[in-house]
């Protein structure tokens, strides 16, 4: 097992700078639900598309090798600080893979809702991983990088670039993709304050394979993609097809559909004047869902 040396001691920050990343939320355009693997997980494809929003998360060094955890935030009530938390099993994977050396003070601020289907705990780990390398000035070879998040999360992998990629297998296979006019594009993210367990959608999934995942051009992946979950969810939780037909009902409006397991929803639009429309009228009428304005990454 590595460990980290006196040269790396030396390079490592002082405990008083403080280090930033954002976790950005995550969303499937389209989730098609393959074969099961022996292994016992769904063959999955799906492309992967980053938010401009996320999850904030500070760090700062501790000499003496210990994990702390701090999260505050409109969605930090909703979470444990403890051992299981994924930003806490990340920084004790990475210190783990490293051998003995530096611990960590972090602070995650949850922008994001919990259990929504859009990636929030697998991009916190995947910051964690970013952070913590830098904080610790321990960088990794990518394919390290990577044996590591897929171990925390199927999600995390894909995580750790937040680029848009098609995503294979049970989330090891990523395809970096460039998709004309995607980038930039206005996005409106909406959660009817719903958590839904990923396991249980799983469980209400009709088990029908149909079919493969083309993506070559946006109007391909808007005709011919699909949620395999969405079907499950709606079950589930039917306030998810009012989110929908809600969506669907707007001016400008290029595509919507439920993003991984649910409950949050996405919508693209032409403008941003037609995002902050439906926006506007979202807050209006149903105030007691979350609905944030925000954009395709670029990078």
């Amino acid at each position: 097992m590595p460990h980290v040396d006196a040269e790396v001691a030396a390079a490592c920050p002082a405990g008083g700078e403080e280090l930033v990343e954002t976790a950005f939320a995550k969303i499937n355009l389209a989730l098609h639900v393959r074969r099961k693997r022996p292994d016992g997980y769904h063959a999955l494809e799906s492309l992967f598309v980053f938010t401009e929003l996320g999850d904030r998360l500070t760090g700062r060094v501790r000499s003496d090798g210990a994990i702390r955890l701090a999260i505050d935030g409109p969605f930090g009530a909703s979470l444990d600080a403890g051992p299981d938390n994924l930003v806490a099993k990340a920084a004790r994977a990475l210190q783990a893979w490293l051998g003995e050396g530096f611990g960590a003070d972090l602070r995650l601020t949850k922008m994001l809702p919990v259990a929504s289907g859009i990636g929030g705990g697998s991009a916190d780990a995947a910051a964690a991983l970013r952070l913590l390398t830098r904080l610790w000035n321990a960088p990794m070879a990518a394919e390290t990088l990577a044996q590591i998040a897929l171990a925390l999360g199927s999600d995390v992998p894909a995580c750790i670039g937040s680029i848009t990629q098609m995503v294979r297998g049970r989330g090891e296979c990523l395809q970096p993709l460039a998709i004309k006019g995607l980038a930039g594009m206005p996005l409106l993210l909406v959660n009817p304050g719903i958590a839904i367990s990923t396991a249980q959608i799983f469980s209400r999934w009709d088990q029908v394979d149909r079919g493969p995942l083309v993506a070559t051009d946006l109007d391909q992946l808007i005709a011919d993609g699909r949620n395999d979950l969405e079907m499950a969810a709606m079950q589930a939780c039917p306030v998810i097809a009012d989110v929908l037909s809600a969506l669907k009902a707007f001016e400008g409006l290029r595509l919507a559909r439920m993003s991984g397991s649910g409950a949050t929803c996405f919508a693209l639009f032409e403008t941003d004047r037609h995002r902050a429309a439906a926006a506007a009228t979202l807050r209006a009428h149903h105030g007691e869902w979350w609905v944030a304005e925000t954009r395709i990454r670029t990078a």
